[in-house]
């Protein structure tokens, strides 16, 4: 196995590299008569590119979107739908001193353990420039949810410590941190500012909400739905941990706060996060996901050489602040992604007429 395909019935294969000619996806599966056009895609594409932030990376791609196959007179065919995403503003010169040296954080020491062989220019496959062919992908998901009136919401929950406290689910896609809470805006950007001047990076937690899910949703015993969400997006490079529902601190509760009570009505709280026994209940799903800091930074870093001699790095180039938020369509579209599976799975399988 390659480990570079996603899913079983709505299946993904993501190629290319970051600072390859392209990158893009092959998705598989996805049912026919749906309605899909570049624009669709292009949407979620520019909240993930690269230069939109003031803290984010310079490297100016447009990420402009084609659609070569699986598409006829705006209608998906039933048959494999191929995307391509062209790189045009590479600068492969600022990675020349990374050939023989391997950046600490970074899949450099891996890739070359496991291949024998590494395209040192931005991380190649391992760069987060992968994640364009994710949300291209998970644009095309989204679709086949839109038909069960499933809405997945993303948001920047946490960045560098500041933590939102409200939630306007209208106000995500206006500033520049992906965030519900405007009264937390002016101090997000003083703790960007910060960390900026010491040559540092930033991580934070993405939540997620997913309305609209039916019961039912999720496969016993090693299938579980909660199980695939976590590893979907535990798949995306800067993400350490996945919680649903209570999370971590459903370790410090008694079954009596912790159960959900059934009344009438559907369920009397949610810390099981939508999921029970690895099935969707009908409820809110509800997940977070711990982004580290980014590797690539200013200051001196240790590491060794491929020959394993001591090196000072000091990395250049052009890098974010933080994966946040640039990662909250990511996390959205691997969610969308293995929703938009399990959801063709439950139909193959329904006892509803």
């Amino acid at each position: 196995m390659s480990g570079n395909t996603f899913g079983r019935l709505f299946r993904v294969t993501t190629w290319g590299e970051s600072h390859g000619p392209a990158l893009g996806a092959v998705i598989d599966g996805c049912p026919p008569r749906l309605p899909l056009n570049a624009a669709d895609i292009q949407v979620e594409l520019a909240r993930r590119r690269p230069g939109r932030q003031a803290h984010a990376t310079r490297r100016a791609e447009m990420d402009q979107v084609e659609i070569l196959s699986g598409v006829f007179e705006g209608l998906t065919t039933g048959t494999p739908i191929s995307l391509i995403i062209y790189n045009r503003d590479v600068r492969s010169q600022d990675y020349d001193e990374l050939q023989e040296v391997f950046r600490p954080g970074h899949g450099d020491f891996t890739y070359q353990r496991k291949y024998g062989i590494r395209d040192h220019r931005g991380g190649g496959r391992a760069s987060a420039r992968e994640t364009a062919a994710r949300v291209a992908a998970g644009a095309v998901a989204q679709k086949v949810l839109a038909q069960e009136n499933i809405k997945v919401i993303a948001f920047t929950l946490e960045l560098g410590g500041v933590r939102a406290t409200q939630v306007d689910e209208s106000i995500i896609w206006d500033n520049d941190f992906y965030c519900p809470d405007a009264g937390v805006l002016p101090a997000m950007q003083e703790r960007v500012q910060e960390v900026r001047t010491q040559g540092d990076s930033l991580g934070g937690i993405v939540e997620v909400r997913v309305q609209g899910c039916p019961a039912g949703l999720g496969e016993p015993v090693f299938d579980k739905l909660d199980a695939a969400l976590a590893q979907a997006v535990m798949s995306v490079g800067a993400v350490k941990g996945v919680e649903i529902g209570a999370g971590f601190a459903a370790a410090g509760m008694l079954g009596s706060e912790h159960n959900d009570p059934l009344i009438p009505g559907g369920f009397a709280g949610n810390r099981a996060g939508g999921i029970l026994a690895g099935i969707s209940n009908g409820d809110e799903i509800v997940l977070k996901a711990a982004v580290k800091p980014i590797p690539s930074i200013a200051k001196e870093q240790l590491t060794i050489d491929v020959h394993g001699q001591p090196r000072v790095l000091r990395i250049r180039g052009r890098h974010d602040i933080s994966a946040i938020p640039r990662i909250v369509p990511v996390i959205q579209a691997m969610v969308r992604l293995t929703l938009a599976d399990f959801l063709l799975r439950h139909r193959a399988i329904s006892c509803e007429p």
